[in-house]
């Protein structure tokens, strides 16, 4: 089958002939890097979801990241060390994606931005990864995206960067949205049973993680119009927020069970993924693999 016929790409398209003399075998070293970054990614969600989800049902509230994170020191360290290297992998594999054009973006503007992109999430996950790190030794004061925030405000112009920065996470909040409502993560997923039957909670979680990065873009430009360093910004401040709406206890629980949804994509992403540049074609995308079935 021809590359562009699995992936379900126009022929002509120029992107299908960025492909068309690529070796796969000479990209395959990165998958185990992709594999691993994924499977870390769902960790992080799982826990901070199913953590949240037993805070509430215990009458309690749901926590972020960095509240989570803390309240596994200890007998949790195992779990902390998965996160930590995971994020390591996944901030490593999307430095090699964005770097080697992995996903054949190519070099025009749209495909600069895209790469851009890449890094831009990599580093946030590497800080993750550094949170989770700072949390097994005892060092996470002052931690997360808020004390980011509070650091940078500070600086000579930080003002205008913590907005740049609240702008460009709503971007990708719109990105996750476009991804998910067009069902755009099909064309780098391999398709089977398992992928096809599960295509709409793989939907709904995608969707789930544009209405939090939505939410955490807006508190962050909140913080920038304000000039207030001392506003919080990650998944605590958002969940904060959305119990402050009415039916709020309600919408923080369904954000929860989205968040869940994440996870599995995120944990699907890590077995059945297709790395454009490393796919030799033996198959076919789950977008092909619709789009052939209602054809």
């Amino acid at each position: 089958m021809a590359i562009s016929d699995a992936l379900a790409l126009d022929s002509n398209s120029i992107r299908a002939k960025r492909l068309e003399d690529v070796n796969p075998n000479d990209f395959k070293w990165a998958i185990p890097f992709m594999r691993a970054g994924y499977a870390g990614r769902a960790l992080v969600y799982v826990v901070v979801a199913g953590f949240s989800l037993w805070s509430i049902a215990q009458g309690g509230q749901a926590e972020g990241t960095k509240s989570v994170m803390e309240s596994l020191t200890g007998s949790g360290w195992p779990i902390l060390v998965l996160i930590a290297v995971g994020m390591a992998a996944y901030a490593i594999w999307r430095l090699i994606d964005s770097l080697a054009d992995l996903e054949a973006y190519g070099t025009d503007g749209k495909g600069l931005i895209a790469r851009a992109g890449m890094l831009v999430t990599g580093v946030i996950h590497l800080g993750i990864g550094l949170l989770a790190l700072g949390t097994l030794i005892g060092s996470s004061s002052g931690g997360g995206t808020g004390g980011i925030v509070a650091t940078v405000m500070q600086l000579e112009g930080g003002r205008w960067i913590i907005g740049a920065a609240g702008a460009l996470t709503l971007c990708a909040s719109a990105y996750y949205f476009d991804k998910g409502i067009k069902g755009k993560y099909r064309a780098h997923l391999v398709a089977n049973r398992f992928t096809t039957r599960w295509n709409t909670i793989l939907k709904a979680g995608v969707i789930a993680q544009g209405v939090v990065v939505g939410i955490i873009g807006i508190l962050i430009l909140y913080a920038a119009l304000q000039a207030d360093a001392s506003q919080s910004v990650g998944l605590d401040a958002a969940f904060e927020w959305l119990r402050s709406q009415a039916f709020g206890r309600i919408l923080v629980i369904v954000l929860c069970v989205g968040l869940v949804a994440f996870a599995i994509f995120c944990a699907v992403n890590a077995v059945y993924r297709i790395v454009p540049k490393a796919y030799d074609g033996s198959g076919e995308t789950l977008a092909a693999h619709l789009k052939r079935a209602t054809s």
